[in-house]
């Protein structure tokens, strides 16, 4: 079961676990596998979390977590209307082109892992009508519907998480966002 509080060597552990999945994925990983891969012990990584279904589980939530709070950091430093949500799809891509095919492919076929994934593309998604919503109310976007647009933003987003947009147009998800984040801005722009 995950602790509350990680010690330095559990949090280092847990990083080096991340960065491990997000270049290799972890089907293939057995929990002796990801033991040596980690130098450290079985119980070691009990400590992190109690199978590892949950332990895989933990490191897409804290892939996701650090890579939603270096988005928000982004946008926080952008004023702009525009730019804003330029700047937000823009740090999504980047926070996605990490990735490695495998793991996004492994991530699909697990349901715990997908579901993480999931909910953090249906939060871009309200973040992303939040900051329509913003840039209308201060007149930097023409008067369009911004629960509309960001339904649309919302199920181009759903599409990309579910490999449907690289199926389809061989762009990879961080391309995806990358255009997704120009087509919304020349939509909404006055």
């Amino acid at each position: 079961m995950p602790r509350a509080r990680r010690t330095a060597r559990q949090a280092d552990l847990l990083r080096r676990l991340v960065a491990l999945v997000a270049e290799e994925g972890f089907a293939s990983f057995t929990l002796d596998d990801l033991a040596v891969r980690l130098r450290c012990s079985k119980t070691t990584l009990y400590q992190l979390a109690g199978s590892k279904q949950e332990l895989v589980r933990e490191a897409v939530k804290c892939y996701f977590r650090a890579a939603a709070d270096a988005v928000e950091k982004q946008v926080a430093d952008t004023s702009a209307p525009a730019d804003r949500v330029v700047v937000y799809l823009k740090a999504v891509s980047e926070q996605l082109r990490p990735l490695s095919q495998r793991f996004l492919d492994d991530m699909a076929d697990f349901a715990p892992a997908r579901e993480v994934y999931e909910a953090n593309t249906r939060h871009a998604a309200d973040r992303v009508r939040q900051l329509i919503t913003e840039g209308v109310a201060a007149g930097a976007f023409r008067d369009v519907h911004a629960a509309f647009v960001g339904e649309m933003v919302a199920a181009t987003m759903q599409g990309i998480q579910r490999g449907e947009v690289t199926a389809r147009t061989g762009l990879s998800d961080a391309e995806a966002y990358a255009e997704l984040a120009s087509l919304v801005v020349h939509a909404v722009s006055s």
